[in-house]
């Protein structure tokens, strides 16, 4: 289903072995890192001027819907409420059998067998937040149970948190050995996203490097933020990692989703994401297999703009 993971292009299985700095850096060295914040500023706001207007269409938004990883993270989810959280995407596909069913839904591990026993919904996968998310601050070993449970449980994804501290430290290595530790542990088949925290990099040029890193050491997606922080996705950040995305595509010919997640709050915020997945990345990302959103609150907010009248049916 999804690419194996030869991904520095040296034919090694990274998980075979650690990954040693000069490799790293030789792997670095293949990306444009030196990029300016106010360049990227000033490309955003020329494409959400220019090409934003002409994606705002009913199509466009009936995409987004089939996009969506319905989510729920919250202190409070019991196996009830996850089983009625489950049993609403059901009722979802049989009430709207003209609209996309959503892609995902997304809980914590303890949640992966309620899902899986609960979902009817041919297609929909079922993604677990993992390895202590959303500090990723634990031991491997325990990243690794924890990951390896969900998956036994029926998780098909697996959404994973950078460990930030690492790389703010320079820490290459661990970010990278983290990273590939838990591709193993999901093996080929269960894809597995890797979040950035892009709120807490700083500078483009960090999030263009995690990005590299993260891709690197065995991601299938990389996804923004846990919604977790006080900053969450924006089209910045999104505009960088699609960049990396391609300048990685284009160096290895493995293809990488995308997934902005935390604070998409309004319908055209999700038409913004689209359109730079788009001018970046272009048609062949626009699926809902490579491009996904994560949220809960859209998913009302776009099926209301869909049928014309306000519903709360999530």
């Amino acid at each position: 289903m999804m690419h194996d993971h030869e991904h520095c292009g040296c034919g090694c299985h990274h998980h075979d072995h650690a990954h040693d700095e000069g490799k790293i850096k030789s792997a670095l060295s293949k990306y444009e890192l030196n990029i300016d914040d106010a360049a990227v500023q000033a490309a955003v706001r020329q494409i959400i001027a220019e090409k934003v207007p002409q994606n705002d269409t009913p199509e466009v938004k009936r995409f987004l819907m089939g996009s969506i990883e319905l989510t729920t993270l919250k202190t409070t989810d019991s196996e009830e409420s996850v089983m009625a959280f489950t049993e609403r995407v059901n009722q979802y596909d049989a009430q709207y059998p003209d609209l996309p069913h959503l892609a995902t839904i997304c809980v914590y591990p303890c949640f992966a067998k309620t899902v899986s026993e609960t979902l009817e919904v041919e297609g929909v996968e079922v993604a677990c937040v993992s390895g202590s998310f959303p500090s990723s601050q634990a031991l491997i070993e325990v990243k690794i149970a924890e990951t390896a449970l969900a998956v036994k449980d029926g998780a098909t994804e697996i959404d994973i948190v950078m460990p930030v501290g690492k790389f703010l430290s320079g820490d290459y290595e661990g970010v990278c050995d983290d990273i590939a530790e838990l591709k193993a542990v999901c093996g080929p088949d269960v894809a597995m996203k890797v979040i950035l925290e892009t709120g807490c990099l700083g500078t483009a040029a960090n999030i263009k490097k995690a990005s590299i890193l993260s891709m690197y050491a065995g991601g299938d997606y990389i996804k923004t933020s846990t919604g977790k922080e006080k900053i969450s996705a924006t089209p910045e950040a999104a505009y960088v990692m699609c960049q990396a995305i391609k300048e990685y595509y284009d160096e290895t010919g493995i293809q990488i989703g995308f997934k902005p997640a935390g604070g998409i709050n309004t319908v055209m915020d999700a038409v913004i994401y689209y359109t730079i997945v788009k001018e970046v990345l272009g048609e062949k990302w626009l699926t809902n297999k490579w491009f996904r959103l994560g949220t809960s609150r859209l998913a009302n907010l776009l099926l209301s703009e869909l049928l014309g009248e306000e519903t709360k049916f999530f």
